[in-house]
């Protein structure tokens, strides 16, 4: 009888330890010794463990979300250095039709990153990120065979899908991975990729445009992508928001992108049709119409684009206000730069290439130790300083390059201070941003800040191609002059802006998810350390972290006992 019984109890734990592998559960779940007899508990255990996911490292997937995210970001401005080739591989386009090669993919990136991340929520962040790669190789393998410019700038669109797809889902699986106390310094230097990825774009595009073509810049990424996907297939884990599963509303992701490409196409052709001209004025008010029914959407619709609640949080609007203008400044001089050189100085597309390799490796180092300094002294005066140093550095293109070319006296120091600038602004303005949330989905607010990013780009450029407009010789060294001041501007008031970042703990950014799975205390927490939404006293704060401590979820309390297993 008792042999019977320990028996049948052997069956019943056998049973129970398949049913939690086959859901997922964790390892030490799979590998706890349990009583068995010979020939059917332990003949069952070996297949139990293959069927079991390891929890990845976080710096495997912060490598792989890095490595992805920048390919992502890279060829938002890897373009504008093949510009002049692609132009010349279309003879009869004309350059108003052509600039779509550049607008299209920051337009359908920005409108489309919030849809992607809400469904990075519902579907499971792995999966969507590994389609949006997977759609983003396919794109650029398209657009290196694109065989007219209708084409390409098609193709581009599919890259753009694929890179909204790729990019929030990346930053939530970092969120996901890292704990409390690093969260906030992985952002920072995922942050620090993708604008390095951006600044790189023109000088990895010159070497790759000197080597063969155009068409090389796009094929590129095409090898790139496959190793990504197999990294992320075998390395990574999947993640989901808790609660209910959500759709996003995607016809006010279409209304997004004709609002802001309705936009794009006024500013840019402001100079060519003229700015009091009717179908100008019907551009900016079909933009303005179009982005009134956006934030309608956003207030009637069950599960909205953008989430308009975050925005009432002072820290969170003001980074990704300061994120706009911060990007405005920075896509348009990065524009104007490679013109500048080919153009003005006469550079070839190699030598204006290598030109501009200096800013973004400065940009990548001092991204590190600011991203420190941040955490002992809070965001805002790092932010602010950062600002105002990216701006000043601008003005000296300003002030002190002229039409005879100098490299070493004139244009070096200038790049210099453009990736002190950088680094010590943008990561730790994503940072800040993130950080500042309290709670929630943590892919669509992440999205949010991309989304912001993208939209300044698209502005900068369009800005930058309206004063630029076809120079003659005698006006195309005022017009680039013209043209970093608009983005010295920019940046200046992005700095300035950040006056009004409120004091974040950015070291303990929650991870994506884990507040909705919390109890009361926990947000109450989390909302306790933005200085903008209430004054807590230091021994309140102390005490409602050690009882979100105490009552951490179960699936974060899970995810540590991975870890330490």
């Amino acid at each position: 009888m008792h042999h019977a019984i320990s028996y049948q109890l052997a069956q019943a734990r056998l049973a129970d330890l398949r049913q939690d592998a086959q859901r997922g559960t964790t390892a030490r779940a799979a590998c706890r010794p349990r009583p068995r007899r010979p020939g059917h508990a332990g003949a069952a255990r070996p297949t139990l463990d293959r069927r079991v996911r390891r929890k990845p490292s976080p710096r495997t997937v912060l490598a792989i979300a890095s490595l992805s995210g920048a390919i992502a970001f890279i060829d938002a401005t890897i373009v504008n250095i093949a510009f002049p080739d692609i132009a010349h591989s279309f003879p009869g386009t004309p350059i108003s039709a052509l600039s779509w090669v550049l607008n299209a993919y920051n337009i359908v990136f920005a409108a489309f990153l919030m849809a992607a991340a809400g469904l990075a929520d519902v579907l499971g962040r792995r999966r969507v990120f590994i389609f949006g790669l997977a759609l983003f190789t396919a794109g650029s393998l398209l657009c290196a065979i694109a065989p007219s410019a209708d084409a390409l700038i098609a193709f581009r669109v599919i890259q753009a899908l694929g890179a909204a797809c790729l990019v929030p889902s990346a930053l939530a699986l970092v969120l996901n991975a890292f704990p409390p106390a690093r969260r906030s310094h992985a952002v920072a230097l995922l942050s620090a990729v993708s604008a390095a990825a951006a600044g790189l774009g023109p000088s990895l595009g010159g070497l790759l445009v000197a080597a063969a073509n155009w068409r090389l810049v796009f094929l590129v990424n095409v090898p790139i992508g496959v190793a990504a996907v197999l990294l992320a297939r075998r390395q990574l884990a999947e993640s989901r928001a808790p609660g209910r599963r959500r759709v996003p509303d995607l016809p006010g992701t279409l209304l997004f992108a004709a609002a802001i490409g309705t936009l794009v196409l006024g500013v840019v052709k402001g100079q060519d049709w003229g700015w009091g001209s009717p179908r100008i004025v019907g551009c900016l008010t079909a933009a303005l119409g179009l982005g009134a029914a956006v934030i309608w959407r956003c207030r009637r619709h069950r599960w909205p684009i953008l989430d308009l609640s975050l925005l009432k949080i002072r820290t969170f609007s003001v980074a990704n206000a300061m994120t706009v203008i911060g990007a405005a400044g920075f896509f348009g001089y990065t524009l104007a730069n490679v013109l500048f050189l080919t153009s003005v100085w006469r550079y070839s597309v190699l030598q204006a290439g290598l030109a501009l390799t200096i800013g973004p490796a400065v940009a990548v180092a001092v991204a590190v130790p600011t991203s420190r300094l941040a955490q002992r002294l809070g965001p805002r005066p790092v932010l602010v300083v950062g600002g105002l140093v990216w701006g000043g550095a601008v003005l000296w293109f300003v002030e002190r390059v002229g039409v005879t070319p100098d490299f070493v006296g004139q244009w070096l120091p200038g790049m210099i201070l453009l990736g002190i600038g950088a680094g010590t602004l943008f990561p730790n303005l994503s940072g800040a941003a993130v950080a500042s949330v309290p709670g929630g989905s943590f892919a669509t607010a992440t999205g949010m800040n991309s989304v912001a990013r993208q939209i300044g780009a698209a502005l900068g450029v369009a800005v930058v191609v309206a004063i630029i407009g076809t120079p003659t010789p005698a006006t195309a060294y005022a017009v680039f002059h013209d043209a970093w001041t608009f983005g010295a501007i920019c940046l200046f008031v992005a700095g300035l802006g950040c006056l009004f970042v409120g004091h974040v703990k950015v070291g303990e950014v929650p991870a994506p998810g884990e507040e909705a799975r919390g109890d009361a205390a926990g947000g109450d927490a989390a909302r306790a350390v933005l200085e903008n939404r209430r004054e807590p006293t230091m021994a309140n704060t102390v005490t409602a972290a050690e009882h979100t401590e105490d009552k951490a979820p179960l699936a974060h309390r899970a995810g540590k006992r991975e870890a330490a297993v």
